[in-house]
């Protein structure tokens, strides 16, 4: 049986193919507020700002493209059950290729209604129109879990994370919650990797962690191959 491999990538993860991130150096919240744009309040009180917010960030995904990382990453499903949790909202990681990826914080290309979170649809192009409606007649919003709202799919990624016999984490900081705690799910025994130039808080984790001190783009290749050498079947 092949091994349970589970990936969790954060901003650094797309930082590498351009995308904007929001903590780093002339990031997004060096220019916009999150009170102004990414809270519940924030749509209520100026919904024409947060759909501009989100159209832009949208434009901007689909204006760029997968790279090495996402690219190395998808060859480990030759030899590994692999599961990505990404607190990405863009899709580079399917763009890639990756066949199994949950996101914990949305996804850019979709809209949901404004009553009911399951009313989940895709959107067509990059420019939502600020008086579109969700199929069950609400305005329809960014599919984008806001300050301040809960995690919905949190528990489904606490569910793959103990299942994990690899855990690799890929570009995040491991400072926004609840996603970090992820890492207090998976067993201490279990081989764990990290990729990131920076300095994440590593005390999430359970046990040792491997730490490749490079960017995604650069590191994840590296790392992929020897996890096939080491872990890897056919």
């Amino acid at each position: 049986m092949r091994k349970k491999l589970v990936i969790f990538t954060g901003a650094g993860m797309s930082a590498d193919s351009g995308i904007s991130t929001f903590r780093d150096a002339d990031g997004l919240w060096d220019r916009y507020r999150i009170e102004d744009v990414c809270t519940p309040e924030a749509l209520l009180k100026n919904r024409e700002l947060v759909i501009e917010f989100y159209n832009k960030r949208r434009r901007e995904v689909y204006e760029k493209s997968p790279n090495d990382g996402h690219i190395a990453l998808v060859e480990l499903e030759k030899y590994f059950d692999v599961e990505i949790i990404t607190q990405n909202i863009d899709d580079l990681h399917e763009r890639a290729g990756s066949t199994r990826v949950t996101h914990l914080h949305g996804e850019i290309g979709k809209l949901r209604s404004s009553v009911n979170t399951d009313v989940i649809f895709d959107l067509k192009g990059w420019e939502q129109p600020p008086a579109l409606k969700a199929p069950d007649g609400s305005p329809a919003r960014p599919h984008i879990v806001f300050f301040g709202e809960a995690v919905p799919m949190f528990e489904r990624a606490v569910e793959i994370a103990r299942r994990a016999d690899i855990f690799v984490v890929i570009g995040t900081s491991l400072a926004v919650y609840p996603a970090a705690s992820l890492l207090y799910y998976v067993g201490e025994p279990v081989p764990k990797f990290l990729v990131d130039p920076g300095e994440p808080d590593l005390r999430v984790v359970n046990g040792k962690i491997d730490i490749i001190k490079e960017r995604a783009a650069s590191g994840v290749p590296q790392l992929v191959e020897r996890l096939i050498k080491e872990y890897g079947d056919k």
